[in-house]
Formats: structure tokens, sequence, C-alpha cells
């Protein structure tokens, strides 16, 4: 259902101004020692957060509660999506063998009750980096086994095998990919070698080999899709057996050109909620909508909200 203009079946051609509800303060107080000590760990640990990577509006937040999305296998990326602030290289260094022990001791120094994982595409290597993104959640999990984990995967070039190996006996609570935007807007936002299809594909190979795990997916609402696109994108997500969905305004990470797409529209607070609403009727069992939401936005606030769902 469409609540204003900005929100009709024909998208924008004009690009407004930011509006209000996308704003957002700088913490305070204790929020700032906290964000600072956030800072301090990742930085003397040598890792990489997607936070900064991908220019998250919402990095003060989180580093004031004390969270963090870390992101492994190097800070370069083998694709070039429209919509990423990632630098895209055709040939990054090696993973740093490393990175699992740094990883864990960070995470353990946070005294993080949950933690996100997320990784860079490696199409140059043959696994897809799956070994490495596996070594790096069993680190954690040896580390501090009473937290949770959530991985937020790449497609691995739909290479089951990788996919099988990733998932077989790996600790986690959570298995995320996402699917990005609607699937007629594949061509224009993402690399050529990733696909709405392709990734539909991994989340419901992932559930069929672990059907333990809840799993997640997130769409990006402003890159040129209609409402009742968003509608079938939900659909077919839940289609595909997938638990947890995010739906939040794709931000340009920089000026328009021959990389980054335009925002096409800024959609209301009160259109999202709409949005949450049809999700929950699909049959998802935890939802987070809004312009600031990312996928991995409170991410441990939303796995509770999916277990609470099951029980």
């Amino acid at each position: 259902m469409s609540l204003t203009a900005t929100t009709s079946d024909a998208p924008s051609t004009s690009r407004p101004r930011l509006p209000s509800w996308l704003r957002v303060n700088l913490p305070l107080g204790q929020r700032l020692t906290v964000l600072n000590a956030t800072h301090g760990t990742i930085d003397s640990h040598g890792l990489h957060t997607v936070c900064e990577e991908a220019r998250c509006p919402n990095l003060n937040d989180c580093w004031s509660r004390g969270t963090a999305t870390f992101m492994i296998a190097g800070k370069e990326c083998t694709r070039g999506c429209r919509f990423c602030s990632v630098e895209t290289l055709r040939q990054p260094a090696r993973p740093d063998p490393s990175e699992p022990q740094q990883l864990a001791a960070a995470v353990e120094r946070m005294e993080l009750a949950h933690v996100v994982i997320t990784v860079v595409n490696r199409d140059d290597l043959a696994d897809g980096g799956a070994n490495h993104y596996k070594l790096c959640v069993q680190a954690v999990h040896e580390r501090r086994p009473d937290i949770t984990i959530e991985l937020l995967s790449s497609d691995l070039a739909g290479n089951e095998a990788a996919l099988g190996h990733l998932l077989d006996d790996i600790p986690l609570a959570v298995f995320a990919h996402n699917v990005e935007c609607v699937r007629r807007l594949d061509r224009v936002a993402r690399d050529p070698r990733a696909s709405f299809d392709l990734s539909l594909m991994v989340l419901r190979r992932a559930k069929e080999l672990r059907p333990d795990l809840l799993t997640k997916s997130s769409i990006m609402i402003g890159l040129g899709e209609t409402d009742s696109e968003v509608t079938e994108a939900m659909q077919l997500v839940r289609a595909a057996n997938v638990d947890m969905l995010t739906l939040g305004q794709y931000l340009a990470p920089g000026r328009p050109g021959e990389r980054y797409l335009p925002v096409d529209r800024y959609v209301p607070p009160d259109q999202f909620d709409c949005w949450a609403e049809e999700a929950r009727e699909m049959g998802f069992c935890a939802v987070a909508a809004g312009p600031l939401v990312r996928s991995s936005f409170r991410a441990g606030m939303l796995l509770e909200q999916a277990r609470r769902h099951f029980d």
C-alpha cells in the first residue's frame, strides 16, 4: 500500500533533498566513550568493518553501543556493484591467515552477546573464500562459545560444494545473504556475476543443508524499483524459505557517476512500516524495515525476535 506520492508505482526521475528522517546525531557522554573504545579495539587488531568500508549511516549509533559488523577476507572486493563503496580489485591479497584469531580476540575484548561477520566477494579464490570464512567463525566460537554468530555470506559464485563445506557443522545462529535489489534491477545495480536468482538459490540451498539455521536477506529501496516490485521481491525471498528480512533506504556512497547509482527516491518511514506488515503476513518471523535499516541493523535484537516467534 502506497501512502504518499513519493512511493507511487512510477519511480521518480528527480532527486529530492535528503529528508529529515535520514538525519543522524553524534552520540554524547558514555556512548561517545564506548564508540571510541570500539574504534580502538577494531584498529588494534587490524580488522575491517563493513560499517566503515560501506559508510554505514548507523556507524556511530552501533559503535556507541559496543557493536560492529566485522568484514573479513580483506577490504577489497572482486566485484563492483554500483551501490557499494567497498574498493574493487580483480586480484586482492590473499586472506590474512592470522585474521581468524585477531577477530576472535576482538570479539572477546568487546564482550559481545551477538556478532555479525560479513565478507567481501573473493571470486579470485577457488572456493570463493568459503574456507577462510569458516575458519573465522570457528575461531570466534572457540574463544566465545556462549555468543551467537551471524554470517553475512557472499554467493560463492554459486559453488554448491563450497557452500556445503562452509555450512557443514559451522556454529552459526544465522546464515544471511542479501538479494540487494528487486530482480529487474540486477543488471543496473549489481555486478554482472551476481543476480537475484543466484542469491535465491544460495538462500534456498543453505536452508536445505542446514534447516536448523535461521536464514536472512535484505532489500534496498530507492534504486528505481516500484512498490509492487518490492512486494514481489519479498514474496520470492519468502518462497526460498528465508526466515528474516530487512529493508532499508539506499543512500549513494559517493557522487553519482560511472559507478555509483543516484538515489531514485527517498521513502518515508510509514511506507517502510507498511512493507514490514506485509512481510510479517507473508510469514517472515522477524522483520526490520526503515530508512536507516541495514542488513545487520540491531541484528541481535532481530535474532531474539525470530526466536520468540518459534517459542
